[in-house]
């Protein structure tokens, strides 16, 4: 039995070996063909690899000093070209070549073979100061928006704010300004109440509106955004920066239609038999007759429902639009009179069923508004989606 496993582990390990070696040997010309094509952060990270599992491997000591100078070097460059330009955000893209260099110097500090030929910058300082710097960028940025006095840089202002405390969460008051830039830039738009030009379906239109301005809230169509009743914006004294005025217009509800039809049906059926002179056998047929009776009851309602959204402050209107609705209710049932024998199967099918009530008219106006509902929400929460 050991006679067997040994070969087989031998085997695995020599397998194992020749894999480490395909790697080292891979690891070493891709480092040298890296550098010669100048992705010199490249190289030095496989150099640095290359000599963690082969600390005396020959071309790695040699290279790995030139790739970091050129390493290094270019990414001083491209700080420096960086300082000089009129880039708002240039400490940003600072901070990312020397986050690049730290990156460097922490990989050689993983290898004793690397550091003993290279001593990496330590650029944590760097990193810092020009985090610092532009997160006060983004700040004086916001601060200058803020100025500006109008809800669409106060919005502006917000994003700055946020950005500076992305780079340092806790930068001097940024979190307290970003509250403020986000209060300051709020539109408020107050959903009116409804003009139906009938108190008996008031509840109703009320029950639409405000079914409309707490779903627009719960979908968060737009974080700038919030939705009032009116109602409660008067009650609370809230001024606002939209309105949207919403009527009901050229509606009818329960307009009834009744067709009532009545048709004369008739079939051949065997009754019996007898027998002719001759004692043959013979079917005794005969006309059966029934009318038919249906009636028919159809009750529309339909409206047109007309909003516009203004701006307070200029009076500009922003959208104006009519969204049509209609809702039809049908009662169908059928009587006859005469021989059921008469009846086909599909004069079968109109039979039976009963007069019975439509819905009251309340019902009937919610049931028209549903599409106008469904129109208006789609409109209102990709119109004020685009907000910025």
């Amino acid at each position: 039995m050991n006679t067997i496993s040994l070969p087989i582990r031998s085997t695995r390990i020599w397998g194992v070996l020749c894999l480490l070696c395909c790697l080292v040997l891979w690891s070493c010309r891709s480092g040298e063909k890296l550098y010669q094509k100048g992705k010199y952060d490249d190289a030095v990270t496989a150099f640095v690899k290359k000599l963690q599992s082969k600390p005396q491997e020959v071309t790695a000591l040699q290279l790995l000093p030139e790739a970091y100078r050129h390493a290094q070097q270019l990414h001083e460059d491209r700080v420096n070209a960086l300082l000089r330009s009129n880039n708002l955000h240039k400490w940003e893209a600072v901070r990312n070549e020397y986050r690049a260099m730290q990156r460097l110097y922490d990989a050689i500090h993983s290898s004793p073979a690397a550091l003993g030929v290279v001593t990496p910058k330590d650029y944590r300082d760097a990193i810092t100061g020009a985090l610092e710097n532009a997160a006060q960028t983004r700040y004086d940025e916001g601060n200058a928006l803020m100025q500006r006095g109008d809800k669409a840089s106060a919005r502006k202002a917000y994003d700055e704010f946020a950005a500076a405390l992305k780079l340092l969460p806790n930068f001097r008051d940024a979190k307290e300004r970003k509250e403020e830039a986000f209060q300051a830039g709020i539109i408020h738009v107050v959903v009116s109440e409804i003009d139906v030009r009938s108190p008996y379906f008031q509840f109703s239109a009320d029950q639409f509106r405000d079914y409309l301005v707490r779903t627009l809230e719960q979908r968060n169509v737009n974080r700038f955004v919030e939705f009032h009743d009116e109602r409660f914006a008067r009650a609370e004294n809230l001024q606002p920066d939209q309105y949207i005025s919403l009527r009901f217009m050229d509606f009818v509800v329960g307009q009834t239609y009744v067709d009532r039809l009545q048709r004369e049906v008739s079939k051949e059926i065997v009754t019996g038999t007898t027998k002719d002179t001759s004692g043959k056998t013979i079917d005794i047929r005969t006309i059966v007759k029934a009318t038919i009776f249906t009636t028919k009851k159809t009750v529309v309602s339909k409206g047109l429902l007309d909003y516009q959204i203004t701006d307070v402050y200029n009076n500009r209107v922003l959208r104006t639009d009519r969204i049509p609705g209609s809702y039809t209710w049908l009662n169908q049932f059928g009587t006859y009179r005469g021989d059921s024998r008469a009846l086909s199967e599909e004069d079968k099918k109109q039979i039976g069923g009963q007069d019975i009530a439509p819905p009251p008219p309340q019902e009937l106006f919610v049931e028209f508004t549903r599409p106008i509902y469904d129109q208006l929400e789609r409109d209102l929460r990709s119109f004020y989606s685009y907000v910025n």
